[in-house]
């Protein structure tokens, strides 16, 4: 009799726990099919290709809370990304190549602890036009700063409530002491209320064994004029791949212009200017237009077409272009 109280003791107390517990499956599903050509000023190519993640990378993943009690839940996550036009991992030997990471949440935030993104990356793309679009937003053609590490291994991160229309996040990855790898450390800071955002990002990068770091800063900004979107970027990198005196400059300014319910139209122009103590400073430029046409609140379809160019010392220009149509799914 009283092993059997016991045990029901422990399925009813079992089972509170698990009322208070939530996981939940979710993902993206975005692929395109599209013709880009490359010319390296000297030979040319066409590519017809289908290809995953047009606007956002391809993704599965599971995250869940735990109610502890005094208003402190623990969290994780564990995120793939994929490429759906092969089924293939997007990274090789990485079972949750985005994201694995257990913390703590709670009225001061959030603490994650594994492989986590980086804050710097929170607001990297925030003010980007052609809606931030890996394959079409001219901004990932030209800007030197958008090779940072996004998601680093080894790392810890806090992210602040909303308070006042702010928010923040500060990251940090360890290098192990390891010869060769990189400690990342990175902060962001965001403010939106009514028509107006702005962004602010900065992240070093230090490679254990090379004297000088890379950083990146990003600046950004949007305002809703109701019939338009204004969104501005300003990026600055500075000794790229550890070189020292090797910089570069870099903007962004583009439009999203809403065309009834479904319909949002969004153009931009994105230029990087070289700042280099030695060598050939090259200027890179591109521009692209596109529209998505929202189906449902899970399902939209997307096209448009994007130019870059390169100038090379004692050569044509580099150049690059694509057009692309696509459908990507949440679930």
């Amino acid at each position: 009799m009283k092993k059997s109280l016991v045990a029901l003791a422990v399925l009813a107390a079992s089972g509170a726990s698990f009322a208070q517990s939530s996981v939940t499956l979710y993902g993206i599903a975005d692929i395109w099919l599209g013709s880009v050509r490359t010319d390296d000023g000297v030979t040319s190519q066409t590519q017809t290709k289908v290809d995953s993640g047009g606007v956002n990378t391809s993704r599965w993943g599971i995250k869940g809370s735990e109610d502890l009690g005094g208003g402190l839940s623990a969290v994780f996550k564990l995120e793939q990304g994929f490429k759906l036009d092969t089924g293939a991992g997007d990274t090789a030997g990485q079972a949750f190549s985005r994201q694995a990471y257990v913390g703590f949440a709670g009225g001061f935030g959030e603490v994650a602890v594994g492989k986590v993104w980086s804050a710097y990356d929170d607001v990297s793309g925030a003010s980007n036009a052609m809606f931030d679009s890996g394959a079409l937003a001219p901004m990932y053609a030209v800007f030197q700063s958008t090779n940072y590490f996004d998601r680093p291994a080894n790392g810890f991160r806090y992210t602040s409530p909303e308070m006042g229309g702010f928010t923040g996040a500060v990251s940090y990855s360890l290098d192990e002491d390891v010869v060769g790898a990189t400690s990342i450390a990175s902060l962001a800071l965001s403010y939106a209320a009514g028509p107006l955002a702005v962004q602010l990002g900065y992240q070093d990068e230090d490679i254990n064994g090379v004297a000088d770091d890379t950083k990146y800063l990003r600046l950004g900004g949007t305002y809703d004029f109701g019939v338009a979107v204004a969104k501005l970027t300003y990026g600055k990198v500075t000794d790229i791949g550890n070189v020292n005196g090797d910089d570069a400059d870099e903007y962004q300014v583009g439009v999203d212009v809403p065309v009834g319910a479904a319909i949002v139209v969004s153009a931009s122009y994105a230029r990087s200017e070289d700042d280099k103590d030695v060598g050939y400073e090259s200027t890179r430029d591109g521009y692209g237009i596109g529209a998505t046409y929202t189906l449902s609140k899970r399902t939209f379809l997307y096209g448009g077409y994007t130019y870059s160019s390169a100038t090379q010392q004692a050569a044509d220009d580099a150049t690059s272009s694509a057009f692309a149509v696509g459908v990507q799914h949440r679930f």
